[in-house]
C-alpha cells in the first residue's frame, strides 16, 4: 500500500460510514473535473472502509455496501456528466481558464477530438478506463455535439462495470486490501492493453475494407468501360445489313 493511502485510511478509520461516503462523493465529483486524485483509489477506499470495523472493533455506524455502491455510481456519473455539459455549454472558451488550461494543456484536447471524430462515441466506453484522459474525452464529446443519451449509454455501461467491481472487491476482500489495490492496477493496465489491441484491430479492419471497396470500384469502372467498344462495333454492322 502506498504511504499516502495508508495515511488516508488512518484518517478515515474513526469516521462513521455516512461521513466517509460524503467525503468519497465529494472527491469523485472533483475527480470528474480533473482533481489529480485517483478516482479508482477513492472507490476502493469506500469499499474497504465499509468492510473495516471501528478502531475499538465495533461495527462501523451507517456503513453498508449498498450505500457505498450507490454513492460511488452517483458520484462518478455526476462528475462525468458535469464535464460533458461544460464542453457542450462553453466549448473551447474554457481552454484558457485555470484549471482547464492545465487539464487540456499541450495537444491533449486536439488528440481527444481527433480520436472521437475518427472512432465515434464508442470511445466514451474506453475512456472510463483511461485515468488522466477520461475528463478530456468527456469534455470533448460535449464540444462535438454528441447527444447526452449517447454519452450516458456508453459511459454508463462502463461505469456500471468499473464502480461495482472496485467497491465490491475492496469490501469482499478487505483482509487483502493491499493485494486488491495491486490487482486493480494490473487489471486497469490489462484493460488498457485490450483497448489498444481492439482499437488496432478495428483500424486494420477499417483500412482493409476501404482497400477492398476501392478495388471493387476500380473493377466496376474497368468493366463498364470495356463494354463501350463492343457496342460501338456492333452498331455499324447492323447498319451495313440494312444497306
Amino acid at each position: 500500500m502506498d504511504a499516502w493511502i495508508g495515511d488516508v485510511v488512518t484518517y478515515l478509520m474513526s469516521l462513521d460510514g455516512a461521513t466517509i461516503y460524503a467525503i468519497g462523493f465529494a472527491v469523485l465529483l472533483l475527480c470528474g473535473v480533473g482533481l489529480p486524485v485517483p478516482e479508482d483509489v477513492t472507490l476502493l477506499l469506500m469499499g474497504y472502509m465499509t468492510y473495516h470495523a471501528m478502531p475499538d472493533g465495533s461495527p462501523r455506524p451507517h456503513a453498508w455496501i449498498g450505500t457505498a455502491l450507490i454513492v460511488g455510481v452517483l458520484g462518478v456519473m455526476i462528475g462525468d456528466s458535469f464535464m460533458f455539459f461544460l464542453g457542450r455549454k462553453f466549448g473551447d472558451r474554457l481552454i484558457g481558464v485555470w484549471p482547464f488550461r492545465t487539464m487540456f494543456g499541450g495537444d491533449r484536447l486536439d488528440k481527444a477530438r481527433s480520436f472521437l471524430q475518427r472512432n465515434g462515441p464508442k470511445v466514451l466506453f474506453s475512456a472510463r478506463f483511461m485515468p488522466g484522459l477520461r475528463s478530456v474525452v468527456f469534455f470533448t464529446s460535449g464540444t462535438l455535439g454528441i447527444s447526452f443519451s449517447t454519452f450516458l449509454r456508453y459511459d454508463g455501461v462502463a461505469m456500471l462495470i468499473s464502480v461495482p467491481a472496485l467497491v465490491g472487491a475492496a469490501w469482499y476482500w478487505g483482509e487483502q486490501f493491499d493485494s486488491v489495490i495491486d490487482k486493480a492496477r494490473q487489471a486497469e493496465h490489462g484493460i488498457l492493453a485490450l483497448i489498444v489491441i481492439a482499437g488496432g484491430v478495428f483500424l486494420a479492419k477499417h483500412w482493409l475494407e476501404g482497400r477492398r471497396r476501392t478495388k471493387e470500384e476500380g473493377v466496376g469502372v474497368a468493366t463498364g468501360s470495356g463494354d463501350d467498344p463492343a457496342a460501338s462495333v456492333d452498331a455499324p454492322a447492323a447498319t451495313d445489313e440494312r444497306v
